[in-house]
């Protein structure tokens, strides 16, 4: 491939500068013939050699010199013909033979028909894609690739006085993983450990139209969880698998509006309070975003995004409607607020005790319960009630866990990003976010306990300086947030994995740096600090409360490649 195109970009050049000579050499003086001459027997020595290794065709050579030595007499002529009035007679010498002069052409001309005859060899060159030193085929223009690779090592330091997971006779928790009726522990929280894990993500989005464009995106990690694209490093040197993380479908009408459907990229702003960092949406979204001035513009998103389809005698269906505004405001060239209200309202996500007479210890259905909040999407914070039938309950079968609350969140997000010395920036980033749908009523009508702890709300700040994204070797940022997110503020199986071993019902701090060591190569190290807000078993009236404790540090090192 080297030499194809080593060769493509000569044939350029010699045949632009033949051609030039070939004009040069019908118009010059008698003085410049002979040099002339030579050059232009060189030149062609030169195509004649491009010809025999194949980079270009003798067919391709001959009519190409052939076209510009036509076009080179003819432009000649037209500047011949602009400094003559007339045609002047035949002049004839002394010895009667006729005297033949040769037209001075400027330099100045000679250098516009060489210009001339270089871009219309360009011009049939790039039409053809037989010049182009980067040469691919022609569908490979439509695509856009993208991919990224991340190393990280994760140290997780566990207070040794925290309540140590094991049986529990409650049948409400803000914690499943910790305290069942099994009578085993199940959780680790007493203990330091640390883990190493690989991310690697590579997808690409294809034009197929001015308005229709598709996209797909593969990634590790486990599929049994949305948040995490994860793979811990140790597995016996057993292969990773892949999974499609996204496959979408974009049709764009307008320049301001756009429609998605499939699985794709969270559409909305926000930040990890209420929305994990790799989690990604399924469904159809619309957005819409007009720019209304120069300096001013909006932006609307709605979406419908199911959750899960009805299956009788498993599942009833369940979805997340949401619907975001918002403003992105050139302040002025060097600041730039951008300001987001949303609302997300879930349907058919909360937990009803079973009802069906066939729900008991004794019937092949015993494990079924259609509201259940399953292991496999839940983390740990949300309050849950087993929805157990009484009769199943009262066997003592392993309990089947649902959300005491619903939850409709409304949710504001601001931005404020100042560019305040060289390329360096100041990033104000503040996150609200409240249940609207949590009600205490409502949750002793579906528990049968009257809970009077756990909160609705939450919220985050941090700040930034430095570079917001890193591409280059020597950029740099540091950060510092604050985050205090409720038992039931948002629903736990979306919000950070991460930060107080995941879920809802903690509070602590963020300590972040960046730092560029090559293009698209950067580290990254966070030192994330914990603490539980509510027990991790609910408090209800009538009952003595349970204090519990889950203090968690967390190291992560971070090595990123982007491409």
């Amino acid at each position: 491939m080297k030499n194809r195109f080593t060769a493509a970009n000569c044939k350029i050049a010699l045949i632009a500068a033949a051609l030039a000579l070939c004009a040069g050499h019908d118009t010059a003086r008698a003085d410049e013939r002979s040099e002339l001459e030579q050059l232009r027997a060189t030149t062609m020595s030169l195509i004649e050699a491009l010809v025999e290794t194949g980079a270009i065709t003798r067919e391709k050579a001959d009519k190409l010199i052939q076209a510009a030595e036509q076009k080179a007499k003819e432009r000649v002529a037209q500047s011949a013909s602009a400094g003559t009035a007339a045609a002047s007679p035949a002049e004839v010498g002394a010895d009667g033979r006729k005297i033949v002069r040769v037209p001075y052409v400027p330099e100045s001309v000679r250098r516009e028909i060489r210009e001339q005859v270089k871009q219309d060899v360009m011009a049939q060159a790039k039409e053809e894609r037989w010049a182009n030193p980067n040469v691919l085929p022609e569908w490979l223009d439509r695509f856009t690739f993208e991919g990224d690779l991340r190393l990280r090592y994760d140290g997780y330091k566990l207070d040794p006085t925290n309540t140590p997971s094991g049986p529990s006779a409650k049948t409400i928790t803000r914690a499943a993983d910790f305290y069942n009726n099994t009578g085993n522990p199940t959780f680790n929280t007493q203990e330091d450990y640390s883990r190493t894990r690989l991310r690697a993500r590579f997808g690409f989005t294809a034009k197929i139209s001015d308005m229709v464009s598709a996209g797909m995106l593969i990634s590790t990690g486990s599929t049994s969880g949305p948040t995490s694209t994860n793979q811990t490093i140790g597995q016996n040197f057993n292969k990773y698998s892949l999974g499609l993380d996204r496959g979408f479908i974009a049709l764009k009408p307008t320049p301001t509006l756009t429609l998605t459907g499939g699985r794709f990229a969270n559409p909305f702003m926000g930040t990890d309070l209420v929305w994990a960092e790799d989690l990604n949406f399924e469904g159809v979204v619309a957005s819409y975003k007009p720019q209304l001035t120069p300096n001013f513009g909006a932006f609307l998103t709605a979406g419908w995004f199911p959750l899960r389809t009805d299956n009788p005698l498993q599942t009833v269906p369940a979805n997340l409607t949401g619907g975001q505004a918002g403003i992105d405001w050139n302040l002025s060239p060097r600041s730039r607020l951008k300001i987001g209200a949303a609302l997300y309202q879930y349907h058919g996500i909360v937990g009803a005790q079973e009802t069906d007479a066939r729900y008991n210890g004794g019937t092949s259905v015993a494990d079924y319960g259609a509201t259940q909040y399953p292991a496999g999407l839940r983390q740990r914070g949300n309050t849950l009630f087993a929805i157990n039938s009484p009769a199943d309950l009262a066997a003592g079968n392993p309990l089947i866990w649902g959300l005491a609350s619903d939850f409709r969140e409304l949710n504001l997000t601001g931005n404020l990003d100042i560019s305040t010395f060289g390329e360096n920036h100041v990033l104000l980033i503040g996150d609200y976010v409240n249940n609207l749908a949590f009600n205490r009523a409502q949750m002793a009508v579906r528990t049968g306990n009257t809970i009077i702890d756990g909160k609705s709300a939450g919220y985050l700040g941090k700040l930034l300086v430095g570079q917001p994204l890193i591409r280059n070797a020597g950029e740099w940022n540091v950060s510092l947030a604050y985050r205090w997110l409720g038992s039931d503020a948002v629903l736990d199986a979306y919000t950070n994995s991460d930060f107080g071993l995941g879920g809802t019902n903690n509070k602590g701090y963020i300590l972040g740096a960046n730092y560029g060591l090559d293009r698209q190569t950067w580290l990254s190290v966070r030192w994330m600090a914990s603490n539980l807000i509510d027990s991790m078993v609910p408090s209800t009236t009538g009952a003595a409360a349970t204090p519990t404790k889950l203090s968690t540090d967390l190291l992560q090192v971070d090595l990123n490649v982007k491409f």
